[in-house]
């Protein structure tokens, strides 16, 4: 009996059917049940008959699988359908239940998705591959540029398309880095849940489901596939350089800024809509770039700030600040911040607006930060801004025009109402 198996399991006067799941305990059994939850039930105290043997053994050996010692696995390999790597970093989506506390915590890696989404069975061939285990709030620059690596390697090695399992609440920062890091020639897609594989209201197998559906299309980008609606009915797939996490647990959180998102996936008919332009498939070499200035702060203006409150940045390669409107601070805030570029940190300014982009020649406070030697980021999204100023003090010989260029799509030609 392993995990994956088919199980029905005799405990007292009740039965359960379903999946076994890999415990992180001796002592309980753990099966996800045909409704979506999981049930914990003690060993000694059950019944337990295998229905079907796990439909995802791994290179002929026990559903443990077997690691090289890079930590990547395969899948057997069927010749007819297309190769997605599938890459995990943690987070909800390869989360589970630990029953000593009751909380929940990253405890999956690739191969454990596969036998929590069945649905991906048949849709592609797939290599998995642990670059972290870490709740998303723990990402940091050295495992971002572990997980170009990895993605660079996947790619070269022949993948069709690579499918980044990641938590929600950094992802945003994670696909904008990797879209200067990489690229790419086939899709890169970043995907996750908002809710746990534990709770009815998943959104695992769904995202997970139209991840790979979105990395065996036509676009070569960096993308992220979630939730469009609290319907189960269609994902939406942004541009890694333009999408924000807006909520903090609703199953549609993330939004493409200031813009349509690139397309969709029907979750029914898996056919994929796409509305705006994209790189296509092979349209370009695979490059990585991997080199990151790690220091480099993001500062949100507000009213009333300290000067001094600058002092914690001072020695920094980079400064990102979040301005009010057009892109202004306090005009009290300007004589410091000169100082700190005659010292040799790079200060870009965006906007605290979630649509526009900075203009600070309207404005005598905009026209004096720009004296200063203040870089403007047009509508780049503040995040976005502080992962590709994180990218260009590494990779540029001209930061500033970098910073003003659009690379990824992180720039917008114009800024027009979207609804």
């Amino acid at each position: 009996m392993n995990p994956g198996d088919r199980v029905r399991v005799d405990r007292a006067d009740r039965t359960y059917e379903g999946v076994l799941l890999p415990s992180n305990t001796d002592e309980q059994l753990v099966v996800k049940l045909e409704g979506g939850y999981n049930v914990g039930v003690d060993r000694e105290a059950a019944d337990v008959s295998v229905l079907a043997e796990d439909v995802y053994e791994i290179d002929g050996t026990d559903s443990a699988g077997t690691d090289d010692e890079a930590g990547s696995s395969e899948i057997e390999f069927d010749d007819d359908l297309p190769t997605i790597s599938l890459l995990s970093t943690g987070g909800t989506i390869a989360s589970t239940i630990d029953y000593r506390t009751g909380a929940v915590t990253a405890q999956f890696d690739a191969e454990d998705v596969l036998r929590a989404v069945p649905d991906l069975a048949g849709r592609a061939n797939y290599r998995g591959r642990v670059v972290a285990n870490i709740l998303s709030e723990n990402m940091e620059p050295p495992i971002w540029r572990d997980l170009a690596e990895a993605v660079h390697e996947e790619i070269a090695a022949g993948a069709d398309g690579v499918v980044v399992m990641h938590g929600t609440d950094t992802m945003q920062y994670s696909a904008s880095v990797l879209s200067f890091m990489l690229e790419t020639p086939v899709p890169i897609v970043f995907t996750g849940s908002q809710r746990s594989a534990d709770r009815p209201s998943s959104d695992n197998v769904m995202n997970a489901v139209s991840a790979v559906e979105a990395a065996k299309s036509d676009c070569a980008e960096v993308m992220v596939c979630m939730h469009a609606s609290e319907s189960d009915d269609r994902c939406a797939l942004h541009r890694g350089t333009r999408v924000r996490k807006n909520h903090t647990s609703r199953r549609d959180a993330f939004e493409t800024v200031g813009a349509e998102p690139l397309g969709a996936v029907d979750y029914e008919t898996e056919e994929i809509e796409f509305h705006s332009e994209y790189q296509e498939r092979g349209e370009t070499e695979l490059e990585l770039a991997d080199d990151l200035e790690d220091d480099v702060e993001l500062l949100k203006f507000t009213p009333g700030m300290d000067p001094q409150f600058l002092d914690v940045v001072e020695g920094s390669e980079g400064l990102v600040i979040e301005g009010t409107g057009l892109g202004h601070v306090h005009t009290d805030l300007i004589p410091r911040i000169e100082e700190l570029i005659e010292d040799g940190t790079t200060v870009v300014m965006t906007s605290q607006c979630l649509e526009g982009r900075v203009c600070d020649r309207v404005y005598d406070t905009g026209r004096d930060l720009l004296e200063a030697g203040v870089v403007e980021a047009g509508d780049t999204l503040p995040g976005t801004a502080t992962v590709k100023l994180m990218w260009a003090l590494a990779n540029s010989d001209d930061v500033e025009e970098a910073m003003g260029t659009s690379l990824a799509g992180e720039i917008q030609e114009r800024s027009v109402p979207w609804e």
